[in-house]
């Protein structure tokens, strides 16, 4: 070999080391261009290969009532988790997954529960979030969570892992009005993540209404891993908690409000006319939110949904119904505002007769003459027939329209209907016969195809109440705004509005009105009943209704009940009136006059 050498040719051994030369300076020049030029761009592609981000739901702010009671605040929630890292098999990931389908096995009977994953679900994890932790068991109980953490045997890769708890420490309370969350993921950021932690995301009423400010602003965590996947470390990034929200709701009146309405299919709003807080809106029968959040089975989803008393709906806002003699006082301020006298008069001879149709009073042998605020007074179905045909539909859907009526209210919540003030036009689109003398008589009494919400008829009464400020009504405090957003405002000609004021004070105060079972003794409240029938004429039956506000003078407070199926307006819901009034005034029950027996004016 080395006379080989010595043979060669100078020349090509000069090659050969030239060539060798080169090529470890071409590897030094790589060398140095890769772990000194680019070693940023290496080191930094490095740790986006090895470190995952994970974003972490904040915690969600709580809501309080007007007087600083909690509604709805979080608990904790124990958990049984999985730390897959700690359990791994070497080979392939099926050793590991039935590694740790093996000890959850092991764990259940040792704690006398059933497993709540499936292998399944092991498998998923796996493949999807392996560097985050597996929840065995969600929500266990005192006594599993004494049993696990007494427990001699030793294992490995389980440990107790908190999460948050929607609670509603008032059960069934303003179940509507408040919804309810479930689990999702929190709101993204402009920020790219590989996983997220699932927080509480609001599903109905408020919760789902105001859920940007009391979702606040998701965290973050970064989470170095290993080749294999596996966790090694982790840096979080604190969340920013959601903003407490005050609403306007009052926890006690609420209470009553639904206490009086138990045992009924009812609704019942209570306004402030002066700025339109929602003081009280109940919806009975309710649901539990606790059994909603963060999810409900299928089974007693299903329930909810074939309840033949429809608890999930929303009577307050998503409920439309005939009003009945409540809208009378909208045909009594559209003939007003169009030049009717208030002193002009209209008889009743016990009925109102057009052609065929035939629309009863309750006096069967009428009242003869009356003026308008002595028909208020008495809920005469022909004078108000007589004046609203006289008027034409027009007029009158004009000022249900001003007072909101066939309008959404603005509250906010999802769901709320706008009702139907039908109008000429609507009857050819939908029934495809044109408006008649006789449909205008019906809607005059609050009959025929006209559907209000309680809400709308507590909004409706607000403006009664205040002299015409159609406001918008708000559930959430507004120091900023004392007097609340009017939406419209009544332009009526002088003394118009306080006929029909003074109209609704007799209907509660008068010996005969229809709404003395309302009275309050030291107390002057105004106030109207109405009884709309519906169904077929073999079968009718009736939504009994009643608005009010208080003090006369001075209105604080305005309402609308609503009854599905009750008696009358003034044997239903006039008492539950006065007991609410009695209530927010804090008169004591025996200030109240006794009851007294039922006369023919109760059931108009």
């Amino acid at each position: 070999m080395a006379d080989d050498l010595e043979q060669m040719p100078r020349w090509r051994l000069l090659c050969i080391g030239l060539l060798m030369l080169a090529g470890f300076l071409t590897l030094g020049f790589r060398l140095h261009r890769v772990q000194v030029r680019h070693s940023p761009v290496y080191s930094g592609e490095q740790r986006r290969q090895s470190i995952r981000r994970v974003l972490l739901p904040a915690p969600r702010g709580r809501l309080f009532d007007r007087h600083g009671a909690c509604l709805a605040d979080n608990r904790p929630e124990y958990c049984i988790a999985v730390y897959l890292e700690e359990l791994r098999r070497p080979g392939r990931w099926s050793n590991t997954v039935d590694a740790v389908d093996a000890e959850i096995d092991r764990l259940a009977a040792y704690l006398g529960v059933a497993r709540e994953i499936t292998r399944d679900d092991i498998e998923q994890h796996v493949y999807k979030r392996l560097p985050l932790p597996l929840l065995a068991w969600q929500g266990i109980d005192a006594r599993t969570l004494a049993r696990f953490a007494e427990n001699p045997v030793h294992t490995p890769g389980f440990d107790i892992h908190v999460q948050a708890q929607r609670r509603y420490p008032h059960g069934t309370l303003a179940a509507h009005l408040l919804g309810y969350v479930g689990r999702d993921r929190p709101v993204m950021t402009n920020e790219v993540f590989h996983y997220n932690i699932m927080g509480m995301r609001g599903r109905a009423g408020l919760e789902q209404a105001a859920d940007a400010r009391l979702a606040g602003t998701p965290g973050g965590q970064l989470i170095t891993v290993t080749v294999s996947g596996y966790k090694h470390s982790t840096t979080n990034r604190a969340a920013i908690a959601g903003e407490d929200l005050h609403l306007t709701i009052d926890l006690a009146l609420q209470q009553e409000l639904e206490r009086l309405l138990a045992g009924y299919r009812a609704a019942g709003v209570v306004l402030d006319p002066r700025n339109g807080d929602v003081l009280a809106m109940a919806s009975l029968p309710a649901f539990d939110p606790n059994a909603m959040s963060p999810s409900i089975s299928h089974e007693a989803w299903n329930r909810l949904q074939g309840d033949s008393r429809h608890p999930l709906l929303n009577r307050a806002l998503s409920g439309v119904y005939p009003p009945g003699s409540i809208f009378k006082p909208v045909v009594a301020l559209a003939a007003l505002a169009h030049g009717v006298s208030p002193e002009a008069t209209f008889p009743c001879d016990g009925a109102f007769v057009l052609g065929g149709m035939r629309l009863r009073c309750w006096s069967r042998a009428g009242h003869g003459a009356l003026v308008l605020r002595q028909a208020i007074e008495q809920s005469c179905n022909p004078f108000f027939c007589a004046l609203g045909v006289s008027l034409g539909i027009e007029p009158i859907r004009d000022m249900a329209r001003q007072l909101g009526l066939g309008a959404r209210t603005g509250v906010g919540i999802a769901g709320e209907r706008a009702g139907l003030v039908p109008s000429d036009a609507w009857k050819r689109r939908a029934e495809r016969d044109a408006w008649r003398a006789g449909d205008t008589a019906n809607l005059s009494i609050g009959q025929g195809q006209l559907l209000v919400t309680p809400l709308q008829m507590a909004v409706y009464t607000a403006a009664l109440a205040n002299g015409g400020r159609v406001l918008r009504p708000r559930l959430l405090l507004d120091p900023a705004r004392p007097d609340g957003e009017c939406r419209n405002r009544l332009a009526l000609p002088s003394g118009a509005m306080e006929t029909v004021r003074l109209g609704l004070r007799e209907v509660v105060n008068a010996e005969h009105g229809t709404g003395k079972r309302a009275a309050v003794p030291g107390l002057v409240l105004a106030g109207k009943t109405g009884t709309a029938e519906y169904g077929p004429r073999d079968q009718r039956r009736k939504h009994t209704w009643m608005i009010a506000f208080a003090p006369f003078d001075a209105p604080r407070v305005a309402l609308a009940i609503l009854v599905e199926d009750g008696e009358s307006g003034g044997l239903t819901v006039a008492p539950m009136v006065r007991q609410l009034m009695q209530f927010i005034f804090r008169l004591a029950p025996a200030d109240v006059a006794p009851e007294r027996p039922v006369s023919a004016e109760d059931t108009a």
